[in-house]
């Protein structure tokens, strides 16, 4: 699975990867190498974020199409709910 990102989210991404490295770990690093890892982030962890996210949203939608016949139903045969109770107007 190819992950592609638009110019604007891997620039700013990158961006993001370089100050985390130098506030958190010290380390200095440049925007190719930055880019490299991030490549690198989105070979390698992104398909299981991916397949997860896959999975949470089928759950849900499981979860739903389920609730389905409580959400979408109408209760027949309502005209006569009490035997002997005639109705006015009708």
């Amino acid at each position: 699975m190819d992950i592609k990102l638009t110019k604007e989210t891997e620039k700013r991404l990158t961006g993001s990867l370089q100050r985390y490295l130098r506030e958190e770990l010290g380390e200095e690093v440049g925007e190719l190498k930055a880019g490299l890892f991030l490549r690198f982030c989105l070979e390698e962890i992104g398909p299981s974020i991916y397949n997860q996210a896959i999975q949470d949203a089928r759950t849900f939608m499981q979860e739903k199409i389920a609730d389905l016949e409580n959400v979408c139903y109408v209760p027949e045969g309502n005209h006569w709910k009490e035997p002997g109770v005639r109705r006015r107007g009708r």
